[in-house]
């Protein structure tokens, strides 16, 4: 066979596969998914939505930004998504070398000797013997001819895309995760100064509480009730410090470092973007990565049962080889050129039901993956549902939770005046007055908390942070 029989045949067997490939395996279409009330009656067109805002302009404080910069950069998290990133990217590339020609190199020597029986020699004649010198090159080529290697590098590729989209979910969780843990450090630290206020004002309470009983006007059971009042508010103030220093250990282990201190700064220092925007439901579909990855999974699998389809065809492999081989070392490369092609076809006839079987379960786990796909949408809608009624209720209760705070301060020194001066009320009264107070300024933390995380959990929830 001359090189230009070799170069036809090459060329037939190359658009003989694509032809016929494309009766075999299908073409990959997106899935029709309504994602017109994913939000619950959050009805717009505004195509405006705050995940497009970059982190960096959505938090104000220096602190915060500087806590998310260094988990980004240190997060193991981070950097093993980043590591299989690495692992599909070399998975792709050995899918596309499986479309090109493999080549080897080889050299022998090889030594010989026949029996002289064998050659019908005489007992005690000269047994002959050679040695066979040999170098060339041997290359196999599988053709794609129904498109086998091609959807697995489709598979493949896929694959990366997935890593890289679970890359960004990761990354838009630790965004999210390290936000929240901070504003609830904050929180905590504010529930801290209030308790130890607090306690501050319940131990004078006792002092006078004891004054007022030296002077008749109280018994002994409002001294004892005062100081109850008291210990209640000194018991709580361990709590909060362990809940401080473990939301403290979450942070660092977020940021990648031993635990520690924070620095941070204030709750009442924090300030939120004014508008919310949404954008549309659909847009989910390219701005959150989990739900991207989702997809990704499905397109997968879906190659996975093109891929599974051509099993039931015949394979065709191309092999040749080419060289040098001589008996006479010295001469090696007189006269002594050699090569060979030649092109099998197998046919799957028999083999146990493996390739039924192998069918099947691809098309199981299209399924699976599809539904998986589907099953993310919705709870992305839930997430921004939830997260964006979560800031409605916060700010909702605002107004309302600054007029019960004013009452009760009210409720408190009244009642404070009242057991002084008149027998009208009771230290039974100045009690429930003060612990309605505590409770609602604790509320009024928790109020802020809920307004603060609904914003970082909206802005996940839509897909912001990858810019």
């Amino acid at each position: 066979m001359n090189r230009t029989s070799i170069k036809y045949t090459f060329l037939t067997v190359a658009f003989l596969s694509i032809g016929l490939s494309c009766k075999v395996i299908k073409p990959y279409e997106q899935p029709q998914l309504n994602a017109s009330d994913l939000y619950r009656g959050q009805q717009t067109t505004d195509t405006a939505t705050m995940a497009s805002i970059p982190w960096e302009r959505l938090f104000k404080d220096t602190v915060l930004k500087a806590l998310i910069h260094e988990g980004l950069y240190n997060n193991l998290n981070l950097k093993i998504a980043i590591q299989k990133i690495n692992e599909a990217q070399a998975a792709l590339g050995q899918s596309k070398a499986a479309l090109l020609p493999s080549l080897s190199a080889g050299a022998s020597a090889t030594r010989s000797k026949l029996s002289g029986a064998s050659l019908g020699l005489q007992a005690g004649s000269v047994n002959p013997s050679s040695t066979l010198y040999q170098l060339g090159l041997t290359t196999s080529w599988e053709a794609d001819v129904w498109g086998k290697l091609s959807s697995a590098k489709r598979v493949a590729y896929n694959n990366l895309l997935q890593t890289d989209a679970a890359k960004r979910a990761v990354q838009t969780q630790l965004i999210a995760d390290i936000a929240n843990n901070y504003y609830t450090l904050l929180a905590l630290d504010k529930e801290l100064e209030i308790t130890t206020l607090t306690l501050k004002n319940r131990i004078k309470d006792v002092e006078t509480m004891k004054a007022l009983k030296e002077g008749a006007v109280v018994n002994g059971a409002a001294v004892v009730q005062s100081e109850a009042n008291r210990y209640a508010a000194e018991v709580a103030i361990p709590d909060i410090k362990r809940s401080i220093r473990e939301t403290e250990n979450a942070i660092d282990i977020l940021v990648g470092r031993p635990s520690g201190a924070l620095n941070r700064t204030k709750l009442d220092e924090q300030k939120t973007i004014d508008s919310l925007q949404t954008g549309i439901p659909s847009q989910l579909l390219k701005n959150r990565p989990d739900v991207q990855q989702a997809e990704y999974a499905f397109h997968s699998a879906f190659e996975n049962t093109n891929l599974a389809r051509t099993y039931f065809y015949p394979s065709l492999t191309i092999t040749a080889s080419g060289g040098w081989q001589n008996l006479q070392l010295k001469d090696f490369f007189v006269g002594s050129i050699f090569y060979n092609v030649a092109a099998g076809l197998t046919q799957p006839i028999f083999n146990q039901g493996i390739n039924k079987a192998r069918l099947k379960t691809a098309q199981a786990q299209q399924m699976e993956a599809l539904y998986g796909f589907q099953q993310t949408l919705l709870v992305a809608g839930q997430e921004v549902s939830n997260a964006l009624y979560s800031y409605q209720t916060a700010t909702e209760k605002g107004g309302a939770r600054t007029k019960q705070i004013a009452a009760l301060t009210k409720a408190v020194d009244y009642t404070q005046e009242l057991l002084r001066y008149s027998s009208a009320t009771n230290y039974t009264d100045v009690l429930t007055s003060e612990q309605n107070l505590l409770a609602a300024q604790l509320d009024a933390v928790n109020d802020r908390l809920q307004q603060l995380q609904a914003v970082v959990n909206l802005y996940r929830a839509l897909g912001g942070g990858i810019n």
